[in-house]
């Protein structure tokens, strides 16, 4: 006997990724967490004993959200970099932009954390509302620091500008921030329709970040402003008043 004739299942087709076979096997998250459906087959596919020789990979949207991860990774520090130069071309100082700085972190904190509060995924449109708190959670800080620096200009100590600032723009900077949370209420709230698994993160993103990044605007920038200006006043007054040496003049 030479062969068995039988009739078995086989591909239909053969196809081969860089001259090795391959074969695709597709399917559709049933949940909005894509991250946590990845981060579940790949445990799983990692638990499969395959044959020698055989490899597995997780493509299709998955690995465009994680290359889309990247590029906005690098898009939210591009964004960070250029709000710094311009800050320094507008306050011609390097200290003062990095003080501004300060409010980006902490808006993140407010962010995730209300995420998390909401059970809401850390996804695509989330990232967006990262990028977008680069430029609205530094607004409010320049716009107390550029008011402390023209009392300063005219002449008022750091402490009495600090403050005097402070109490100009607590309630511009509030209504502001409340303005913009109770615009996007609806979007976080997810009535605004099919577009909702877009919008709702991206919401939830920025009133968080605003929540947490204006209180310590008004807080920790303030703080830090009179800390590291205050130094600067202390030692321009005691060079002030250090005696000028007299010197006798020389003669010809």
């Amino acid at each position: 006997q030479v062969a068995e004739v039988a009739v078995v299942d086989g591909p239909v087709q053969v196809r081969r990724t860089d001259g090795a076979r391959s074969a695709t096997v597709s399917a559709k998250a049933t949940g909005s967490d894509l991250g946590a459906v990845t981060a579940e087959l790949t445990s799983r596919l990692d638990g499969v004993d395959l044959p020698a020789g055989a490899t597995h990979s997780i493509g299709g949207v998955s690995a465009d959200q994680a290359e889309t991860f990247a590029d906005l990774g690098l898009a939210m520090l591009a964004a960070i970099a250029i709000v710094f130069l311009i800050m320094v071309a507008t306050f011609r100082s390097l200290v003062q932009p990095l003080i501004l700085l300060v409010s980006i972190p902490f808006a993140a904190t407010g962010a995730i954390g209300l995420l998390l509060l909401t059970g809401t995924p850390l996804g695509l449109p989330a990232l967006i509302g990262m990028l977008m708190l680069v430029g609205i959670v530094v607004t409010n800080a320049i716009v107390l620091i550029d008011l402390v620096n023209q009392y300063r200009r005219d002449g008022m100590p750091v402490r009495e500008a600090v403050v005097e600032g402070g109490r100009r723009r607590l309630r511009p900077i509030l209504m502001t921030a409340a303005a913009t949370i109770f615009a996007l209420l609806p979007m976080a709230l997810g009535i605004t329709g099919e577009g909702a698994f877009i919008g709702k993160p991206l919401a939830i993103v920025v009133i968080g970040g605003l929540i947490s990044s204006t209180l310590l605007t008004l807080v920790l920038v303030p703080t830090l402003y009179s800390m590291v200006e205050g130094r600067k006043e202390r030692r321009q007054a005691r060079k002030a008043e250090r005696p000028v040496e007299q010197r006798e003049p020389v003669g010809v």
